[in-house]
């Protein structure tokens, strides 16, 4: 018998993992998503919690680089394809950051509206730049359920981050935060949870 590759092993575990995390934390949450979408998310959290996946938007995997400057190289770029390809990065990325580590945002100077409006907007140009090519119809209607549901998405991935013990969900004060820069439904439940009822004007909530 052949030895077994346990990278692969690893791999599809891990891949296991977060689909069924996904399918929870939006069963949890009441978002619907397109199938094509749920598999695009669990296939971004799995590249991503590698330890290289973002090295090559990084200085050397130690800090990211700033979501301004991957944009700036989209608008820098020669060719359409070379500019989606750089939209999508930073889309993947603002999500990502936006939704498992949301909390850490709050030690720097943008928070997690920031990274809403940057991931979201990346991702309805990808939207508008494919929905013109026929055979491109079903990627250009992914991207625009990524950027119409982008701030449910980032709630969804928080439990996600939460259920892989990725961050604690003990912190108040940080849900209250979220619920005021973002409208997020999920950190008004996590407050309800805690006895905290919310009133006030929060952002626009974000869209299931």
């Amino acid at each position: 018998m052949a030895p077994v590759d346990s990278s692969l092993i690893t791999a599809v575990s891990v891949r296991e993992h977060f689909s069924s995390a996904l399918e929870t934390a939006t069963r949890n949450q009441d978002v619907a998503l397109q199938e094509t979408t749920s598999a695009y998310v669990v296939n971004l959290l799995t590249e991503y919690c590698t330890a290289n996946a973002l090295r090559e938007v990084s200085d050397g995997g130690r800090h990211i680089r700033p979501l301004a400057l991957i944009y700036a190289d989209a608008l820098e770029a020669e060719h359409p394809e070379q500019r989606r390809r750089a939209l999508q990065k930073l889309g993947d990325i603002a999500l990502f950051i936006a939704g498992i580590f949301a909390d850490s945002l709050a030690r720097h100077a943008v928070d997690v509206d920031y990274y809403i409006g940057m991931g979201g907007s990346a991702y309805g140009y990808l939207h508008e730049s494919l929905q013109r090519s026929s055979r491109a119809a079903g990627v250009a209607e992914l991207f625009a359920e990524l950027e119409f549901k982008f701030g449910a998405l980032v709630d969804v991935l928080g439990e996600i981050s939460e259920m892989s013990g990725l961050k604690s969900n003990s912190d108040t004060l940080r849900a209250y935060e979220l619920w005021l820069k973002t409208g997020s439904v999920r950190a008004r439940r996590q407050l309800v949870r805690s006895g905290i009822h919310p009133i006030g004007l929060a952002a626009s909530g974000p869209a299931h």
